[in-house]
């Protein structure tokens, strides 16, 4: 039976994290950091990944990680998802860490102890393992990758090819940052020209896919998170503003939309700890948990902050108040990893649901 609660220790957890992102990541922090030359937030990186040591909660203690497992780099995710911190979480914690599980490749030691940033060269919108965009000849290689989180400020890229996933020095390749939508996740295109590789593994297709499974089971812990905080921030809203003598909140259809959405935040909640825990026990259910898990919470976490932004009235819509961060990071994760409605393609697949 699947675990949907969260145990002592992800709570401890979870009470470190709120901490220091409340004390260094808070809304104002934030927008100044994006509307910078220097949109990551590298010291805050440093202090969740070594100083809480979060880098690598998956990965085993000989191979310099926590020993923990994918429910505690879950609980991170709903963390930073409740305060969209600009750090390279994603890149190097999901994706890198778990396509290097399981190659018994040494950078999976420096990646866990946060000593290095690593990331996965796919474009972030991918589901699954395809064409490869870059060519290898020998060990070096050509071509580009566009749109790949956190590549901006990752010291190793992860490169898939029909020869192999190889591990690059990020300042060997050229790279370009992309106008992203949501400003606290940057992406950057990424082009070799006779870079020099390493081989990690003479397989891409497998650490690729289990990567991006990883990510997209993962994700929805951070969709949680974004929705939790529109939800909880609405509800206080709402409690506080007057509008013809009376408070907002206490007309029905404001209460209907809320309770609404409570329900839906709940639901989501056991989707993402489900997809979570397939993960972190290798259950055969993890690719349907995975696809679940986008085709529900990518929805919720977008009429969460479309909710926040509305029902917020004026103040909602101005660039001072933190809804629109919300918003657009709820909208660029509904196209990580795959749309909402590619998954629930996938997962009629599955199933073996009909067209």
């Amino acid at each position: 039976m699947t675990d949907l609660l969260y145990s002592d220790v992800e709570e401890e957890l979870r009470a470190s994290v709120r901490s220091l992102l409340a004390a260094r990541a808070g809304f104002e922090a934030v927008l100044a950091r994006i509307e910078s030359p220097e949109p990551v937030d590298l010291k805050l990186w440093r202090a969740l990944a070594v100083d809480l040591g979060v880098a690598g909660l998956p990965v085993p203690e000989a191979e310099g990680g926590a020993g923990a497992s994918w429910r505690e780099t879950a609980v991170v995710m709903e963390e930073l998802g409740r305060s969209v911190a600009p750090v390279p979480f994603l890149g190097s914690s999901v994706l890198a860490v778990a396509a290097l599980l399981g190659t018994g490749d040494p950078l999976l030691d420096a990646v866990a102890a946060g000593g290095r940033v690593a990331t996965l060269a796919v474009p972030l919108s991918s589901s699954a393992a395809g064409a490869w965009s870059v060519t290898a000849d020998g060990d070096r290689l050509d071509g580009t990758v566009t749109s790949v989180v956190d590549a901006g400020f990752a010291e190793v890229l992860l490169v898939p090819t029909a020869a192999g996933l190889y591990a690059v020095e990020a300042a060997d390749a050229e790279r370009v940052p992309v106008v992203s939508f949501d400003l606290t996740r940057p992406l950057t295109d990424v082009t070799l020209r006779g870079v020099t590789g390493r081989l990690v593994s003479a397989d891409a297709t497998g650490p690729v896919d289990r990567a991006l499974r990883a990510g997209a089971a993962l994700l929805a812990s951070e969709q949680l998170g974004v929705a939790e905080w529109c939800l909880a921030t609405t509800v206080d809203y709402v409690k506080t503003r007057r509008q013809f003598a009376r408070q907002v909140g206490s007309y029905q259809a404001i209460k209907h939309r809320l309770a609404d959405l409570w329900v839906s935040v709940t639901q989501a909640r056991a989707v993402a700890r489900y997809a979570a825990d397939c993960l972190a026990t290798g259950d055969p259910d993890l690719p349907v948990a995975a696809a679940l898990a986008q085709a529900f919470c990518s929805p919720v976490a977008v009429k969460a902050a479309e909710e926040c932004v509305q029902l917020h009235g004026g103040i909602g819509f101005t660039w001072e108040h933190p809804a629109h961060l919300y918003l657009k990071r709820a909208r660029s994760n509904a196209v990580t990893f795959g749309s909402a409605s590619a998954h629930r393609a996938a997962l009629a697949d599955l199933a073996g649901l009909p067209a």
